[in-house]
């Protein structure tokens, strides 16, 4: 699975720094609230604008690199990153840093959906160990974005915006030259081709799941941060903390445990453990230790499920994996949009409690909605035809 061409690793590099994005803002959530008079519910908007344009893109994703290609399609995502990252950096209200967020999410969409297809066309070995790199560079950019951003938040709010951007500028080279041209594929993506596949109601229902599940793991992430109450550079350790053990269940834990338990129920149980977890958050809201350990270990979990959805959502309907990818995509992140502001304001209006105790209940209803539809999820532990795998695999689009 490591021997990979060096086109692989130049698209799994820039897919770190990409997920660097996801915790990026986490550490300075609060210092931005604090030195531009922003309440929780304004401040958590960099996440609800970001997730919110990721959702929506995901619908073009197919259409654009059916026509430009899958290379163009990732440089073009990477340049309108950096753009938006840089201005995001240089702003003086939140309304502009949300704003300039939502830029930012449009290239990453692009970016993010060309990026799985590609590793997974380019890389050795099966579909499988494919998700599985692709999974180990999103676990080290989620681990690392908190690490370095808290580091350059410590200075200054502005500094990991303006150190995405130099990463990032750094990434589009190294795509640019390692990735060989791709061919565009014969026939182009419709631009309802990923709505028409959620009448598949196994893909329709791993989407449904990832909605309510992004209630409780976007909760964690955008409002956790005001009540631990600490610096930028503690949080971003505590969210290190939570990204390596994201990283390292995705690639080792969620393999085996898959291998023991079949994967509908490997990922019932990660969702029950995370629930668990976020109703211990809930009931203990003002101990920052249990907090912290609560963000740190529900890493663990999060990393068996994401790394297990993702395979399924490959295997879910017979479509091909960019358009399944799309609409699966375009509805789990209806949940990574509402829950920050939904946190932000619960917490603001009625109790600091509230907001895990609502992210609990999602994720138990993810779990409940897992549970009754399973059966149209028998057939992802099939083995797999490298001939239709090999087909499938140059289609682009993932979210």
């Amino acid at each position: 699975m490591w021997r990979q061409p060096r086109s692989v690793w130049a698209v799994a590099f820039a897919c770190v720094i990409a997920f660097m994005g996801i915790g990026l803002v986490d550490p300075i959530l609060k210092p931005i609230a604090d030195q531009l008079h922003a309440s929780p519910s304004q401040v958590s908007l960099l996440f609800t604008s970001y997730m919110a344009v990721i959702g929506v893109a995901m619908l073009i994703t197919g259409w654009v690199s059916s026509r430009i290609g899958a290379k163009r399609t990732l440089l073009l995502g990477l340049v309108i990153i950096v753009i938006g990252s840089a201005l995001a950096g240089m702003q003086d209200s939140v309304a502009g840093i949300v704003g300039f967020r939502a830029v930012w999410g449009l290239g990453n969409a692009l970016f993010i959906a060309t990026a799985l297809a590609a590793i997974v066309s380019s890389a050795r070995g099966s579909v499988a160990q494919a998700i599985i790199l692709y999974e180990a560079a999103l676990g080290l950019g989620i681990a690392a974005g908190p690490l370095i951003c808290g580091e350059l938040g410590s200075l200054s709010w502005r500094g990991p915006f303006f150190g995405v951007a130099g990463l990032m500028s750094i990434a589009l080279l190294a795509t640019a030259f390692l990735l060989p041209g791709t061919p565009r594929p014969d026939r182009p993506t419709s631009l309802s081709a990923p709505l028409r596949a959620l009448r598949h109601r196994s893909l329709l229902l791993v989407g449904l799941t990832a909605l309510l599940y992004n209630f409780g793991f976007f909760t964690l992430l955008a409002f956790t941060p005001f009540p631990l109450d600490m610096s930028a550079r503690a949080i971003g350790l505590i969210f290190f903390g939570w990204g390596l053990l994201l990283a390292i269940s995705s690639v080792w834990v969620a393999p085996w445990l898959q291998a023991r338990l079949g994967t509908v129920s490997s990922i019932l149980l990660a969702l029950a453990a995370f629930a668990v977890i976020l109703l211990g958050m809930a009931v203990f809201t003002d101990s920052q230790a249990v907090l912290a350990g609560g963000v740190i270990l529900a890493g663990f979990f999060l990393g068996i499920n994401n790394a297990l959805v993702t395979e399924t959502v490959m295997k879910a309907a017979p479509v091909e994996r960019g358009t399944a990818s799309a609409a699966y995509s375009f509805v789990r992140f209806g949940g990574g949009a509402v829950a920050p502001w939904l946190a932000g304001v619960l917490g603001e209006t009625i109790s600091v409690h509230l907001p895990f105790y609502v992210g609990a209940g999602a994720v138990v209803a993810a779990v409940a909605l897992l549970a009754a539809g399973r059966g149209l999820l028998a057939h992802v532990d099939e083995e797999e035809v490298p001939e239709r795998v090999h087909a499938q695999a140059v289609t682009v689009g993932d979210g």
